[in-house]
């Protein structure tokens, strides 16, 4: 077995919510004895090291801080700077003297180095070749405060690399969602949890590379019954996520036969990409429901897949009869035709995928079922759960629990950090590109979880095993260049991958 972790992601099992990780800090500090100092002195030195090796030839930092932890972690670096003989520009956006505590420490030990405490203005002149940001952390409730944006503003239209400390100001720890206006970092460096927010939603875009330190911390603080949980971040090949090797003796009928119904007019390539995933991915047998115009054409691409024409509800129930899995939706589009089909499926008790018009035409009903995986992106999930997809996007999170509390089974909420909820399991995929953000990578998607299903993984295992299969074959197949990516170029990827977690 081969574990694949996502590039550029700290090699971490647990994500953690801002309370989570202010409770590993009172764990560290009340229960094992490190003072706060210490661990804010070691937030600061690691800092200062991947800044020096990031930018080597820096020779003066620009250090903003606002007040608390964040601010004194600030404080750290820029002293260790100054001692180091780098010019050091210090600005201050709220009061130095409201420092408390720790961070009141470390600023004071700063100014034994020399370091020089200015107040921000809006007009001021950066000196720093790196600017590092300390203003606000994890600590933010709400949209950023005019006196914080400003120093936000200032900091992203420097053009100059910037490294924030723990979180970039303005971004939510816990949701991945931008309060307002948020520092865009060149490099992040997150200390002793990964919070969960930096891998989801807005995350990614304003965290730039992203470097963990758990401050030397022991096993202890992280484990036992009263240790913060977290949420999973999925590794292939890690884990569960990993398929047995397949006895010498296997035929077709052990892996499933995946049905997949949809194509309506004008849409049969969605059934074509779903159809050739799911045989890529192991599944003993392929169907395919769909208009006939579209027959000759899937043929063509995939001759291995089993196609029938739908013209009525009755051709498709012989097929259902058959099926041990369906994918339902790709290409069904919302008319009578495609009402029938779903009707059809959901009547037929079938373990089920459901994705693009599918998840459509479910929100306008009351169906929950526990075998089922449901995979909608934000514009979808808004319609299941009657809400607006602005909100779904200010708490992905939230969204993906109550979508599972609402339909059951296991929910992918697709998009940047796709999530999977199932019962009490909550978990992230850290894979995928921009470049996927393309028409059919979603079909190709379902048809995965499809052919997982089939072999007889749980709806949360496959849903887990399928977002990451998927999000891993798209960053291959983006290894030549993100722009102009077909989600038909994921296949071949797809199949290498999973020889490579069979174990």
């Amino acid at each position: 077995m081969t574990r694949l972790p996502a590039a550029g992601v700290p090699p971490v099992s647990r994500l953690y919510a801002a309370a989570e990780n202010r409770e590993l800090d009172r764990r560290a500090i009340e229960e094992v004895g490190i003072p706060g100092i210490v661990l804010m002195r070691r937030a600061g030195s690691a800092a200062f090291t991947l800044l020096r090796s990031r930018w080597p030839g820096a020779r003066s930092l620009t250090v903003f801080c606002g007040r608390g932890n964040n601010a004194g972690d600030g404080y750290v670096v820029a002293g260790l700077a100054r001692s180091r003989a780098l010019d050091v520009q210090l600005l201050q956006v709220t009061d130095a003297a409201d420092l408390e505590g720790d961070a009141a420490r470390a600023r004071d030990w700063a100014v034994e180095q020399g370091v020089t405490i200015e107040r921000f203005t809006p007009d001021v002149a950066l000196r720093g070749d790196v600017l590092v940001d300390g203003l606000l952390g994890t600590g933010i409730a709400g949209e950023v405060r005019p006196e914080f944006a400003v120093a936000v503003e200032k900091i992203n239209g420097a053009g100059l690399p910037v490294l924030a400390l723990d979180v970039p100001s303005g971004l939510a720890a816990d949701t991945g969602c931008v309060l307002g206006c948020a520092v865009r970092a060149t490099a992040t460096i997150t200390f002793i949890g990964v919070k969960r927010g930096l891998l989801t939603g807005d995350g990614p875009d304003q965290v730039g590379e992203l470097e963990f330190d758990d401050l030397g911390l022991p096993d202890s603080v992280f484990t036992g019954a009263s240790a913060p949980v977290g949420i999973g971040l999925l590794t292939l090949g890690g884990d569960e996520l990993r398929l047995p090797p397949r006895a010498r003796n296997a035929h077709k009928g052990r892996y499933g036969h995946v049905l997949i119904v949809g194509g309506d007019h004008g849409m049969g390539g969605a059934v074509a990409l779903a159809a050739e995933a799911a045989l890529r991915c192991g599944a003993g047998l392929v169907s395919a429901g769909t208009r006939a115009e579209h027959i000759a054409a899937i043929l063509a691409r995939t001759p291995e897949v089993m196609v029938r024409p739908l013209e009525s509800r009755s051709a498709l129930l012989p097929l259902l009869d058959r099926a041990s899995v369906v994918v339902l939706g790709p290409g069904l589009g919302q008319e009578p035709w495609g009402e029938q089909m779903f009707d059809a499926v959901i009547e037929s008790g079938r373990p089920l995928v459901i994705d693009a018009d599918g998840l459509n035409l479910l929100a306008a009903t009351e169906h929950r079922r526990d075998d089922w995986v449901l995979t909608p992106h934000p514009g979808e999930a808004a319609r299941l759960l009657g809400m607006t997809t602005a909100a779904v996007n200010a708490d992905r999170f939230a969204a993906v629990l109550a979508l599972q509390a609402r339909y059951g089974g296991a929910v992918v909420l697709k998009g940047a950090g796709s999530l999977i909820a199932c019962g009490d399991e909550l978990a992230l995929s850290p894979y995928g590109n921009p470049g996927m953000a393309t028409g059919g990578m979603g079909d190709v998607l379902s048809g995965v979880i499809g052919a997982l299903l089939g072999q007889g993984l749980t709806p949360m295992r496959a849903a887990s095993l399928g977002v990451c299969l998927h999000g891993a074959a798209g960053d291959a197949a983006a290894a030549s260049g993100e722009m102009g990516l077909a989600a038909s170029d994921l296949a071949p990827h797809l199949r290498r991958l999973l020889d490579g977690i069979t174990s």
